[in-house]
Parts: C-alpha cells; sequence; structure tokens
C-alpha cells in the first residue's frame, strides 16, 4: 500500500471523501483541484483552471468537471459525482474502489466485470489537463462516454446559464474545440483514438457547491455541456482524454504522459510529499518567477514569498530558483516597499514587513551557500534604499523615530502580518511599533552592517536595541508587549514576540529569549503551529469558522499558523542546539497525519486554535510547507 491511499469504504463515506482534496498545480501557474473522489466542493475546484492575461490578472475555470459513463450490454453505469439542490448526482463514487497518489491521482472503479482506472496529470509546460483511461479487466464489449462541463469564468466568480455564449465547435484530431466567450482562449477536447463527438448542447443548472456555502458565499452556479465523446476500449488498453489551450498532437499523448510522470517526485513518505509540494508553489510565466502563497485562492504576496523561498528552495539545493524569485520581487520594489500583492500598477504595497523579511531571506542564502559576493553585487543598493526609506519616512506613515524604532500605521489599513479587514475596520490594526517588525529592522541592520561594516548603521542598530528593550520587555511579566503606540502597550501573547527570538541577529539575552519561548511553549504551541493569540485571553477565537466576518475575527485571534514553527524552531534550537533536537523532531513527527486530510499530501494554511485543531483556510500553503522544509533541514544538520 503507498503512503497517501484511500480504500472503498473511504471513498463511498462522503461526509469522509468530500473533506479530502487534492491540488497540483505547473510551473506556468495553472492547477487542476477536485476532492479525492471528483465531486467539486468549491468554486475554486476544476480539472483546468489557467491563467488568462488578455482578460485580467486573475484564474479562469475553463473545463470544470467531467462526468463519464461506461457502457455494457446497453446498459449504463454513470461515474460522475456532483452536488445539486437536495442531492447528489449521478452517484458514481458508489463504484469506487482505491484511490491512490503514488506518482499521480488514481482512482479505480469496479462496474460488474469492469475494472477502470482512471489518472490525472498536469503538463509541465503547458497550459493542459491529462487524464489516462485504463481499462483493467472486462468480460465483454465495452464503451466509455466522457461529458464535459464547461465553465469559462474567473475563478472567484460563478458562471451562470446565458444566451451569449458561443454554442459552436471546430473540429480538430480526435476531438473539438470549444470557445464560449470571444475575450476567452479555445478550450481543445481531445482523445489519443478516435471517437465520436455527439454534439448536443444544454445548460445543466445549480452544480452546488458546499464549502462555498459554508462560508457564506453564493454556492451553485450552471455549467455548459457540448456534448460527449465516445469510444470503445478493450482490456489492457488506454485512452487518454486531454484538455488543454493548445492543440495537442493525439498520437504523442500516451508517450506525453509517460514523460509527466517520470518527472515527479514520488509521494511515498512525508518528506518526499513536502519537497513535491513545494514545487507546485513555483509559477514561471512571461519572464517572472514568483511563489503563490497558497491554492487554490491566493495569488502570490511578498511577506510570504520571502519566508517560504528559502525553505521551497535552498532545502533542495536550488539556489538559481531562490535568486530568480527575487530577482522578480526586486523589480516589483517601489521605493523602500515590497508589494503586499500584485505587481505593477496593480500592486498593493501596505506590507511593513515584507522589507524586513528580504534581509532575512538573504541571509537564509548566506547560510546555505556562503555567497556574500552575490548578495552585495545585487542587493546591498536595494537594502540601503529600504534603509534609507524607513529611517525618512514613507507611505503609510513608516518611519523610524526619534528612539531608532519603526512606527507605522494609518487609519483602515492593517500593515503587518496579521492584516484581516472586516466592514468594521483592521481585526488587529497594531498601528505604534509592532515587536516583530523592529526585531526584524534590528536584525536588517545589523546585517547590513556585516556586508559593509557600515558605522552610522552600527551605532544605529545599538540604539534599536537599546530602545526595543526598554520599551517591548517586562521584566516581571517575562515577555514582550506585541506593539507598543506612544504610552500605550499591548501585553497580548501572540507568537510575535518568538520572531525577536529567531531571527539572526536578535535584540535579545538568552534569559529572555527563554521566557518568551517558554510562555509560547505553554501558550501558543500546538501539534499544528503556533496559535495567534493564547487562549486565555478575551479575545480569542478558538474556531475559524462561518461567513467571511466570523472568520476574519478568528483568523489572527487564535487560529493557529504552521509557518510559525519556523522561527519557534529557529529560537528554540539557539538555546538548546543537540538537546533540542528530540523536541522538534517531535513536532515535525505531528504533521505525519495531515498528509490525508483536507489538501491531500500538502499542509494547510491554518488550524483551528482548539483541539483536534482541525485544518481551514487554504488547502496547501507555501509558507507552511517551506518552513516545514527548512526546520527539517535544520535539525538534520545538527
Amino acid at each position: 500500500m503507498s503512503y497517501i491511499h484511500f480504500d472503498k469504504t473511504q471513498l463511498i463515506n462522503l461526509n469522509y471523501s468530500l473533506d479530502r482534496e487534492i491540488i497540483r498545480t505547473n510551473r506556468g501557474g495553472c492547477y487542476t483541484s477536485t476532492t479525492i473522489i471528483g465531486c467539486n466542493t468549491r468554486k475554486y475546484h476544476g480539472l483546468l483552471v489557467v491563467p488568462q492575461p488578455q482578460i485580467d490578472e486573475q484564474l479562469h475555470v475553463m473545463l470544470s468537471t467531467v462526468h463519464e459513463t461506461v457502457i455494457q450490454h446497453g446498459a449504463s453505469f454513470n461515474l460522475g459525482i456532483s452536488k445539486f439542490p437536495g442531492n447528489y448526482s449521478p452517484r458514481g463514487h458508489k463504484y469506487l474502489e482505491d484511490f491512490d497518489s503514488e506518482p499521480i491521482p488514481k482512482l479505480t472503479y469496479r462496474v460488474g466485470g469492469v475494472l477502470l482506472q482512471k489518472e490525472l496529470i498536469l503538463d509541465t509546460n503547458r497550459d493542459r489537463v491529462m487524464i489516462r483511461y485504463t481499462l483493467l479487466d472486462a468480460h465483454s464489449p465495452t464503451k466509455i462516454q466522457i461529458k464535459p462541463f464547461l465553465a469559462f469564468r474567473g475563478y472567484h466568480h460563478l458562471s451562470k446559464a446565458n444566451n451569449t455564449i458561443n454554442k459552436e465547435f471546430v473540429k480538430v484530431p480526435n476531438g473539438a474545440s470549444f470557445q464560449l466567450y470571444p475575450q476567452y482562449n479555445p478550450l481543445f477536447l481531445q482523445l489519443s483514438k478516435k471517437n465520436k463527438f455527439h454534439y448536443q448542447p444544454d445548460w445543466y443548472n445549480n452544480f452546488e457547491y458546499i464549502m462555498e456555502r459554508e462560508r457564506g458565499y453564493e454556492y451553485q452556479e450552471d455549467l455548459f455541456l457540448p456534448g460527449y465523446f465516445e469510444f470503445d476500449i478493450e482490456k489492457g488498453e488506454s485512452v487518454i482524454f486531454s484538455a488543454g489551450l493548445s492543440e495537442a498532437d493525439p498520437t504523442t499523448r500516451q508517450r506525453a504522459f509517460e514523460k509527466e510522470i517520470a518527472r515527479r517526485v514520488p509521494r511515498n513518505n512525508f518528506e518526499n510529499c513536502l519537497i513535491n509540494s513545494a514545487g507546485q508553489f513555483i509559477q514561471r510565466r512571461d519572464g517572472k518567477t514568483h511563489v503563490i502563497a497558497g491554492y487554490p485562492w491566493f495569488g502570490w504576496w511578498g511577506r510570504d514569498t520571502f519566508v517560504a523561498s528559502p525553505g521551497l528552495t535552498l532545502t533542495q539545493g536550488d539556489k538559481d530558483t531562490f535568486l530568480e524569485i527575487i530577482d522578480t520581487m526586486v523589480a516589483d520594489l517601489h521605493g523602500p516597499l515590497f508589494p503586499n500583492v500584485g505587481s505593477g500598477v496593480m500592486r498593493n504595497l501596505s506590507s511593513i514587513d515584507a522589507p524586513l523579511w528580504f534581509f532575512w531571506s538573504l541571509q537564509q542564502l548566506k547560510n546555505f551557500t556562503g555567497d556574500t559576493k552575490t548578495i552585495k553585487s545585487k542587493y546591498l543598493g536595494k537594502m540601503k534604499g529600504i534603509i534609507d526609506g524607513f529611517i525618512k519616512g514613507t507611505d503609510f506613515n513608516i518611519h523610524s523615530l526619534e528612539n531608532g524604532l519603526i512606527y507605522g500605521g494609518m487609519e483602515g489599513i492593517a500593515l503587518t502580518w496579521m492584516d484581516a479587514v472586516n466592514s468594521d475596520g483592521p481585526v488587529t490594526p497594531r498601528t505604534g511599533c509592532p515587536v516583530e517588525i523592529n526585531a526584524l529592522w534590528y536584525n536588517a541592520l545589523c546585517f547590513y552592517h556585516e556586508l559593509t561594516g557600515d558605522g552610522e548603521i552600527k551605532q544605529l542598530s545599538e540604539k534599536v536595541k537599546k530602545s526595543f528593550n526598554e520599551v517591548f520587555w517586562d521584566e516581571n511579566r517575562g515577555y514582550l508587549a506585541d506593539y507598543v503606540n506612544g504610552e500605550y502597550k499591548d501585553w497580548s501573547i501572540r507568537p510575535n514576540m518568538v520572531i525577536a527570538t529567531a531571527v539572526p541577529y536578535s535584540p535579545l539575552e538568552e534569559g529572555q529569549m527563554d521566557a518568551i519561548l517558554e510562555i509560547a511553549k505553554s501558550k501558543l504551541l500546538t501539534n499544528r503551529g503556533l496559535r495567534s493569540l493564547a487562549p486565555d485571553d478575551p479575545g480569542y477565537k478558538g474556531y475559524y469558522h462561518g461567513n467571511q466576518y466570523s472568520r476574519d475575527q478568528a483568523y489572527h485571534n487564535g487560529t493557529v499558523w504552521a509557518w510559525l514553527l519556523g522561527p519557534f524552531v529557529d529560537g528554540y534550537l539557539r538555546l538548546h542546539g543537540k538537546s533540542g533536537k528530540h523536541f522538534v523532531e517531535k513536532i515535525i513527527k505531528g504533521f505525519d497525519d495531515v498528509m490525508t486530510q483536507y489538501g491531500v499530501g500538502t499542509v494547510a494554511e491554518i488550524y483551528d486554535g482548539d483541539p483536534p485543531h482541525r485544518p481551514k483556510g487554504a488547502i496547501s500553503q507555501a509558507w507552511s510547507i517551506g518552513e516545514l522544509l527548512r526546520i527539517m533541514y535544520l535539525v538534520k544538520k545538527l
């Protein structure tokens, strides 16, 4: 049995199987995602979700799902499954025998004497998904019909039946192409063997996405079915269905499929699952290399990129990709600020910490490779520009105070990673001097001085260290204030102070670090990461659920974040060294179970603050994966 496997009893139990999703991406930024039984539960699910840059900066669902039918002796057996009001139809999951993920997602169906295998794979370099059907066993002539349901809509939206679509198709080798709306690329649906396309255009109404309903969003959509493809299949034969934005050569599909399988990192253990997942976040398109923050709905984010990149790339010895990512980000540097999200004229610069995580990311390059020459030759000027910009002051009231600390914030804007904003404004505004920002600021100054020997920067760093301890540290409490604004100090126990123990240049003494980490260990640490607020705080929310407003209230007020294990482990190993190895290994081992939960083979964005810490948010998150890989590397290094 493979590392990730589900049996019939699990697959036919919808309460179980609909909670488990797959996500596969390619280098061009397209993805395929659904549940392990092929029933879409989110508007973000789709067999082919691709960029359409001629329309906007978003991804678009082209092919939502397919329903297959096996025909023997004139009897039809529908293998598909979708949710409609009041029922699931068809209920093809009842024929499922097995789900395997090694090396790619593979479903096995048994219908009477028919044993059919279905494998799913994305083309690495093209906007194309391929499904291979293999008839493992059959006692009589067998036909298969494939019904493709088309969406042609942005992945944040839903499709509705209308009379404006182009219902016509164009014949292509072993298939047909469709272009429902003129602004879209055509979608080519083809098979590796000759078949008959039955043209029966119609709308199917009210597909329901139960996860969207649970999240308080619109959850019903209409999909267009142009007809169906039909072909004979013999025992032992494999037939490939291809859906892409360019015409494929049907004669090369089998070879192309095998070539793609050979490229895959096996998912035969926990570490390989993380490595496999790490590659899913790297997007190369139009000469740029970005890190997608999370799937299925995130784009790329500045701070997430700098935090995640070392773990995603340098732990695998991939310095080149790391530098491609950094160079792509540097090209979008605007004054002293990196985009929080977006690029060019579409950028949003509201991130006070992204420029400071940039310094930390370069420190990781130095730690992993010893290469300071590249840092000095390519990035030193950018680093100085960020420091000068923070000292002089920049957008969002970000500036240096007289005591050297960094202040930032303005009404209605959340600048730190705790950036949830609802109708009432920022949920955790933290206007003033946030603790992790000033720890990162001190670290940035020290790193710049290390590279240059700049005396003025050294003097400023010493001033910042003194001010940091005077302003944030409380000897009686034994921990740091979360943020300070004038005379006001926020003493909420949050994980931000842990970052001050983790940065390569910490403004703290060992005794202070030890006290902070002990509090974090007792109040914040779980087997899925660190809580964003201590449970005994009046503002604590133990469950992340409900509509957008409710979820935003919990997002940074108790919800567990896996990426925060990175800073916690950095600080812990700094103090305990080899003696802390067993404790950290136990934390890592605790994640073994998540490989068969929620996002299969990957790690979620967040988890409930209260046990059993159920996975929530995006099913696969870059900095969750990146920081787990990085701390595994640190432990091995010990």
